[in-house]
């Protein structure tokens, strides 16, 4: 079942001599429950990408559609509510809420949406994050790592269709990195989560079922 497709999708920034084409006519799709790396160097236009599949910008032109629904035909109040529920994003900086705890955090998308928790879940995710003893702690009483975990964990929260890293692991040491590749991994694997993982590291990028190439902002491979 496809729960992502691109079409055709461009974003210029800028005109005239100052216009930068940041993606060229992009297409591909994803199957629900896939895990997908996409590799390029810095400035290929892989972060552009998983922007405008987010929903965070808007392209020049082209399509996303995630779970059959065109996210660009939504007005900008229907797709923010729209990407806080079907879109889990990972980011290479955490983002995490200073003043709240490891829990607040993780919870904090259901709260915004004015959902219920299911304790059962979170507990159970706590512990799959290995967060258990720091789930009262503040973001800066946290390793970088535990920092990404926290992060992961309110991209599960909401059991979205999809789950967005960019470059999870680039601001971590080795050790850190391969434990956040492996709980990306597991969650991909026990909860069937749809991952789409940004990457300038190619060691990183085989762990994903399949791995598309960025260069230039077009597609050049897929392997």
């Amino acid at each position: 079942m496809e729960i992502l497709k691109v079409e055709n999708l461009s974003k210029i920034y800028g005109k005239g001599d100052t216009k930068v084409k940041a993606l060229d006519d992009v297409s591909f799709s994803v199957e629900k429950g896939e895990f997908v790396a996409i590799v390029g160097a810095s400035g290929s236009g892989k972060s552009t990408l998983l922007h405008l599949i987010g929903g965070v910008d808007r392209p020049t032109s082209g399509k996303v559609f995630i779970d059959d629904k065109d996210i660009y035909a939504l007005n900008d109040e229907k797709l923010a509510i729209f990407r806080r529920r079907q879109v889990g994003l990972i980011y290479q900086f955490y983002n995490l809420i200073p003043i709240l705890n490891v829990e607040e955090n993780i919870v904090l998308p259901l709260k915004l949406d004015n959902r219920t928790i299911n304790q059962k879940y979170l507990d159970e995710l706590i512990k799959t994050l290995g967060l258990e003893k720091r789930r009262t702690h503040l973001p800066n009483e946290l390793s970088g790592g535990q920092q990404q975990r926290t992060s992961i964990g309110r991209a599960l929260i909401t059991n979205p269709a999809i789950i967005l890293a960019d470059e999870p692991t680039g601001n971590l040491d080795s050790k850190s990195s391969e434990e956040i590749v492996e709980l990306l991994k597991k969650s991909h694997r026990d909860y069937k989560q749809t991952i789409i993982m940004i990457t300038h590291n190619l060691e990183i990028a085989k762990n994903a079922d399949r791995i598309i190439k960025i260069e230039d902002g077009r597609i050049v491979g897929e392997s």
